[in-house]
């Protein structure tokens, strides 16, 4: 993954191997575990305390993930336990473990209310019981028979990379201010990429744990999905690139769900809000020419041609560029055979 050169990575040489840490500062350790994906990499972060630690993210449900931590806990826990688990959102990679971690220390998940009942929600979705509602949502975007058929046959699988949640949990929200470790860490929201996103910042110490709301080299995905299919989450994910550097000093040193940890979160923000505003140009002048699906408009938006591994989050970013135009009354939209054809007004 290439380097932002407008960015700075003071731990570029430091990242860890799985199953080890490295110290980022006082109290503040980051391990990294690996995903069974494309991006095959999650940060996750632990706060050591003066009677134990927080774990701040989990990795996904997997074999080796658990055996990962478990090295972890023999090798650094044998004198403080875990206190918490702290989840910045819903996604898998985040929180798949947290149901294990907390059952196994008996201790609470802290996360957003949002992100926790979503999660419960997607989680009881089985493979083969596809609502009839999400086959219309992408019949809808312009998708072949094929196309469905796929959807539908990766449909459940969610909640096969996440261990089974606690019956409850403890909410956080915006503004929130935590003892953590040994530092005071304040609670502040992002929208878009997750319902109810958290970060966690610690003034005094300078370190932002952004998860996947500030990324320094790949741009978070921002997606429509059957749930929703009006919804506004590039809207919500723009407001939160405006406010979240009134909230930040731009000397914090972000600590990322993926990626290096860097400092210049500014100059980032600013970047991801000028890659989507060029995203929408683009779409608004393609959607001029003439009538076009969510499926006919990926070249607008991405750099690369969109194959069938692909093809769903394409036509989520897709969706929310086009719904984000939409709420901007710069696009309309009309429904003809059950496909729904975007035009620019």
């Amino acid at each position: 993954m290439a380097r932002n050169p407008d960015l700075h990575y003071p731990l570029q040489k430091n990242i860890p191997e799985p199953g080890n840490l490295t110290r980022v500062t006082e109290g503040v350790y980051w391990l990294r575990m690996p995903l069974p994906f494309a991006l095959n990499h999650i940060n996750l972060y632990l706060l050591e305390g003066k009677t134990g630690w927080t774990a701040v993210d989990t990795g996904v449900y997997t074999a080796e993930t658990r055996s990962l931590w478990e090295k972890i806990f023999a090798q650094r826990f044998d004198s403080a336990p875990l206190e918490r688990v702290v989840v910045t959102h819903m996604h898998p990679d985040h929180i798949g473990l947290a149901g294990w971690m907390t059952r196994l220390w008996g201790v609470e998940l802290w996360m957003s209310r949002t992100d926790f009942y979503q999660c419960r929600m997607l989680v009881s979705d089985r493979p083969g019981d596809v609502p009839e509602e999400a086959v219309q949502f992408y019949r809808r975007a312009g998708y072949e028979q094929r196309q469905i058929d796929s959807y539908c046959e990766r449909f459940g699988r969610y909640g096969s990379m996440i261990y089974k949640l606690p019956a409850g949990f403890r909410r956080l929200r915006d503004g929130d201010e935590l003892d953590l470790g040994t530092h005071r860490w304040r609670i502040v929201e992002g929208r878009g990429h997750a319902p109810e996103h958290l970060c966690l910042y610690c003034e005094e110490l300078q370190v932002l744990i952004s998860g996947d709301q500030v990324l320094p080299e790949i741009t978070s995905n921002v997606s429509v999905f059957p749930t929703e299919p009006w919804g506004n989450p590039l809207g919500d994910w723009l407001e939160s690139c405006r406010r979240l550097p009134k909230q930040i000093s731009d000397q914090v040193l972000v600590l990322p769900a993926h990626g290096p940890p860097f400092v210049g979160m500014h100059r980032r923000m600013q970047q991801l809000i000028q890659g989507h505003e060029e995203g929408l140009e683009k779409l608004w002048n393609m959607c001029r020419e003439k009538p076009r699906r969510a499926v006919d408009v990926f070249d607008a938006l991405f750099h690369r041609k969109i194959q069938d591994d692909t093809l769903m989050m394409a036509t989520g970013e897709s969706l929310a560029h086009l719904n984000c135009l939409y709420y901007q009354n710069k696009m309309q939209c009309e429904q003809e055979e059950g496909v729904n054809w975007y035009q620019s007004c």
